[in-house]
């Protein structure tokens, strides 16, 4: 059979240059019949080809199907077949066949399965899609592996991203709720993978968190999902958050906090959106709700006889007298927020695994247990600062560490009446220049509130800081 040039030339040679059927089969090489044949037509003739007999094959594909069927319910897609391992099982059952033949039948299989994709039209205000990836920053000196929350609208291309230190709940509610009010409205649909910040059940029907249920609920927007264990079902988000990472967080970003390199991110991303595009985007979106949706999970939890409750994996220490007391908990962001009656505290949120112990919620049992305060000294004084550190060095250097836990002890119980506003000035201006310490620079002792049937009785007794007051003055000479 010629090409599609050869056939040219000898039409060419025979119909407009006028020389013989005989002449142009002797200059071409080619038989008169094959001239002949195509000054008859114009184009190559193809036939059909038996296909070649293939003993070896015919005699392997049946067992190669029956192995495929066999393992179809043992693989995923990470643990695939490939033909390497179905070419060492054949030959291991006694079959001579080649590596060529097996990944040959293998990908055929493959391509006859695969999926047709269909060209899809993303309208204005109708879809956005979101997920989580993660990225490397330094903040200050540490560099730190964090998740870019990232939500695109498909018409326009517009992002919205924000870096987390931890790709939770907390954080996935977050995200939305700053998107939704940079962009000023909220896209119709939002589409997702079964991520379980949001659906908690797949089958046999899938059934969304209550948190994400109530965020939807709240800006009116209709959650749509991938199929499970498809990642193009939202291919637009999956090359954008790839892209993001070489265009706007190459080289490493590096700032003193993450809300810095956050706000550069974001100042990044808008600079290079099609403003002209988002105004149809968000002549098109739902308005967005007024007052924002609160993302923190509110929950219950039991305080332990060591004044710590354990919250979302981390540990806190909390005020010794909530011991043994079930308190509300409020997990956000970079914030857990713990409530008991009318009282509230609130700290730093740790990762999971993590513990804060703050010896200022311990004040209390350190003031009766200078043991215990001897071994925490280091710790407390950290969170108590001056003049607090230097007394204690002053007191440890006069009389041991045992005899200056006692003396701080002492102090101790008056800082958890409340009085440390008033007594932090007095040790302040007594460490700067020491003197004889008097009765009356030290604060006045705590009222107590004495019951009438005991209000006639006098009991001689003495006071603590008398003993400071001698101890101080031994200090001085």
């Amino acid at each position: 059979m010629l090409r599609m040039d050869q056939v040219h030339v000898v039409r060419h040679k025979v119909l407009v240059e006028g020389k013989s059927q005989r002449v142009v089969a002797r200059e071409m090489g080619i038989s008169r019949m094959t001239v002949r044949k195509y000054l008859a037509v114009s184009e190559p003739i193809r036939r059909e080809q038996k296909p070649r007999p293939r003993p070896v094959f015919d005699e392997v594909r049946e067992r190669i199907d029956a192995i495929l069927e066999e393992w179809s319910g043992r693989t995923t897609t990470k643990q695939r077949v490939t033909g390497t391992r179905l070419h060492q099982v054949l030959r291991s059952e006694g079959f001579d066949v080649g590596l060529t033949l097996v990944r040959g039948y293998l990908l055929k299989k493959r391509l006859a399965k695969a999926e047709v994709f269909i060209p899809l039209v993303h309208s204005p205000g109708d879809e956005a899609q979101v997920d989580f990836f993660e990225v490397v920053v330094d903040v200050g000196t540490e560099r730190r592996a964090v998740w870019m929350f990232l939500l695109r609208l498909m018409h326009s291309g517009r992002d919205f991203a924000r870096i987390y230190e931890h790709c939770d709940q907390v954080s996935f509610l977050d995200g939305h709720v700053r998107a939704f009010t940079h962009f000023g409205a909220v896209p119709r649909r939002c589409v997702y993978d079964n991520l379980s910040a949001a659906v908690k059940r797949i089958l046999p029907k899938r059934e969304l968190t209550q948190r994400f249920a109530a965020l939807a609920s709240h800006y009116l927007f209709e959650p749509c999902f991938a199929r499970v264990g498809v990642g193009h079902d939202k291919g637009g988000v999956e090359s954008r958050g790839r892209g993001v990472r070489l265009q706007s967080l190459t080289p490493i970003p590096k700032n003193t906090s993450l809300d810095l390199i956050n706000h550069a991110l974001l100042a990044d991303l808008d600079q290079r959106a099609d403003m002209d595009r988002f105004k149809l985007d968000r002549g098109e979106m739902l308005e967005c709700n007024a007052v924002a949706f609160e993302p923190a999970i509110v929950g219950m939890a039991t305080v332990r006889s060591t004044a710590t409750v354990a919250i979302a994996g981390a540990v806190y220490s909390v005020p010794s007298h909530w011991a043994r007391s079930e308190i509300t908990t409020f997990v956000g962001v970079s914030a857990v927020k713990m409530m008991r009656g009318s009282e509230s505290i609130e700290r730093p949120r740790q990762g999971r695994g993590g513990k804060l112990i703050r010896y200022r919620d311990y004040l209390p049992e350190l003031s009766r247990k200078p043991q215990a305060l001897r071994q925490v000294a280091n710790e407390l004084l950290k969170e108590l600062g001056e003049p607090y550190a230097t007394l204690w060095t002053m007191l440890v250097e006069a009389h041991g560490s045992l005899d200056a836990a006692r003396v701080l002890a002492k102090i101790l119980g008056t800082l958890r009446h409340g009085d440390e506003a008033r007594l932090t000035p007095v040790l302040t201006s007594l460490l700067v220049a020491p003197t004889f310490v008097s009765e009356a620079a030290l604060p006045p002792p705590t009222q107590v509130a004495v019951p009438a049937t005991l209000a006639h009785h006098h009991v001689e007794s003495s006071h603590a800081r008398y003993y400071d007051v001698l101890l101080m003055e031994a200090a001085n000479g």
